[in-house]
Formats: structure tokens, sequence, C-alpha cells
């Protein structure tokens, strides 16, 4: 079984689609803890932005890809952080991950997502909501999550 639970999937014949995500995950029955991981941007420990790049006028270039593979990486180490290296991303069981431009970046989060999570049978259950804003400018997605981690 996946450290992060068994996939349920309605049918699990069906070919792999555009995303990879189960339709549920059923968590596994251990003495595993819960792990609630708030909302995660792609802003590092050390206070730089990954993803954006600041233009001479003060707007910014923002690159979906660059920022989701730095949200996934930033879950990762806490995750690996919280548990002492015992546990980490593959471990999510439940994700959310909020968009500010749908149409604009979605496709580019999921090629990042796919690539930490190759299949449905190892991603989290998830859900993905546009939204209008997130708490900076230089955010585009956010993600939020809960992991089953060994301690």
């Amino acid at each position: 079984m996946s450290p992060n639970g068994q996939p349920f999937l309605l049918d699990p014949s069906a070919p792999e689609g555009p995303t990879r995500y189960p339709h549920a995950r059923l968590a596994p029955s251990t003495a595993h803890q819960t792990l609630y991981i708030s909302g995660i941007a792609s802003r590092t420990v050390d206070g730089t932005y990954q993803g954006v790049t600041e233009n001479a006028d003060g707007t910014y270039n923002l690159d979906i890809r660059k920022q989701t593979a730095a949200v996934l990486q930033n879950i990762d180490d806490i995750i690996k952080g919280a548990t002492g290296g015992k546990s980490g991303i593959q471990n999510v069981i439940d994700a959310v991950v909020y968009v500010v431009n749908m149409k604009r970046d979605y496709a580019g989060m999921n090629e990042e997502w796919n690539k930490v999570f190759p299949t449905r049978a190892s991603a989290p259950a998830r859900a993905t909501i546009g939204v209008k804003e997130l708490p900076d400018p230089r955010f585009i997605v956010e993600v939020k999550a809960v992991a089953i981690v060994d301690v």
C-alpha cells in the first residue's frame, strides 16, 4: 500500500485522464498521525519567491510551473521536517489547490503536479479552486494539504 493510503477509483480500468488524482483515498489504519498543512505558496525559507521575476516598473512576471514546483517542494520539506525525515509529499492524502487564473494556469499547474504524482494510484484526493486573489500579488498558486505520516 502507498504511504498515503489506498486509492479508490469508481472505475479502476478507465484510462488515466489529464489530471492525476483518485476519487478518494482510504487512509491507512495504523499508528500514523495526521499532519494538517496550512496553505503553502512559493516563498522559500530564505525569503525568495520562486517563479517570480520583478520588472523595473514594479510589475511581476509569474511562472505557474516554477511556482507549483516550489509549492510542492515546500510541502515536501514541511512534511520531512515535521517527521524527522520519515515521511514526505507522497504521504499527502488530500489537497486543495487554489489558482488565481484557471484559464491561463491550470494546465501548467497540473503538469507540475503530475511530475510529483505520476499516477492516480499515488496521488492524493484533490480539489482545484479558482480564486480572485491570494494574500500576496506574487502568488498565483497555493496548496493546502493533509498527510498521514510516520513520526
